[in-house]
């Protein structure tokens, strides 16, 4: 069988959790246009998260060997 290739989008976007049965995430909104969201909302915007549990099979295939 031939090797897969690793979706690049995904692979700088996705990282594994040491399990390996989760994905990590950063949160988006935190680009640009930052003058109007109020300090609270990009204060919790800093912290990352985990990939939505019906996302992990996308993610799992877009990125094979990670």
């Amino acid at each position: 069988m031939p090797k897969l290739k690793t979706n690049r989008g995904a692979a700088k976007r996705f990282k594994r959790t040491a399990s390996g049965s989760l994905f990590k995430r950063i949160s988006s909104h935190r680009r640009h246009i930052l003058t109007k969201k109020s300090a609270k909302r990009k204060r919790h915007l800093r912290d990352g998260t985990y990939l939505a549990p019906a996302d992990n099979r996308a993610a799992r295939r877009m990125i094979p060997y990670c």
